[in-house]
């Protein structure tokens, strides 16, 4: 018999990305990291010029990141506990928007934080891997949760029966990004695993 399904991102979700990030190219890049906003694409800063770098240096700053330091991530408050008690009721598996490479590191990471789950990877919106997915499993429901409007808005387009939660867990981010709720394609907008497992729990 088919089990529900929770389709979960990773980075501001399940693990803080942004601030490790900021850290690691402030303690050891030529440049500065800092978010005004949302405004990622002129965050990282040349330190002697003050300049934004441009776009495919922040590719490959990323590239480093993920090639060498995702040991520098740590769970998001209350995610760890609530991802486990979501696999009592549901299969879980992990949609996250890295390059394919990087597949088994995500896998072996989340594991290394009490986190044992099956990792797609994924580059662009997420719409078509979502369905994809749902192929696949052929689950009783599913739920989706996403940091970014933009993902909800290709789920709602592509997979509109399932449910989605937009969840940003990264303090210093979650005030200054769009709202999928409030646009429309997400269910809901909860930004704390506390508030979050209740509401999944609900919907399967």
């Amino acid at each position: 018999m088919a089990r529900p399904l929770i389709i979960s991102d990773c980075d501001e979700v399940l693990l803080h990305m942004i601030v490790p990030f900021g850290e690691w190219l402030d303690a050891t890049q030529p440049v500065s990291f800092k978010l005004i906003g949302n405004d990622f694409s002129r965050a990282i800063r040349d330190k002697v010029s003050g300049e934004p770098v441009p776009p495919e240096d922040i590719w490959r700053y990323l590239g480093l990141f993920f090639d060498n330091e995702m040991h520098r991530q740590t769970p998001i408050a209350g995610a760890v506990e609530a991802i486990n008690t979501l696999k009592t009721h549901a299969d879980v598996v992990i949609l996250t928007n890295l390059a394919d490479k990087h597949n088994e590191a995500r896998r072996r990471q989340l594991l290394s934080h009490g986190i044992d789950a099956r990792v797609f990877t994924n580059q662009g919106p997420k719409g078509p891997a979502l369905q994809a997915i749902l192929d696949e499993y052929r689950p009783s429901t599913a739920v989706f949760i996403d940091d970014l409007a933009q993902h909800h808005g290709s789920a709602a387009e592509m997979v509109p029966h399932i449910d989605r939660l937009h969840l940003c867990g990264e303090p210093t981010l979650a005030p200054h990004i769009t709202c999928g709720f409030e646009a429309g394609h997400a269910h809901a907008r909860i930004d704390t695993w506390e508030h979050a497992l209740p509401w999944l729990l609900s919907r399967l």
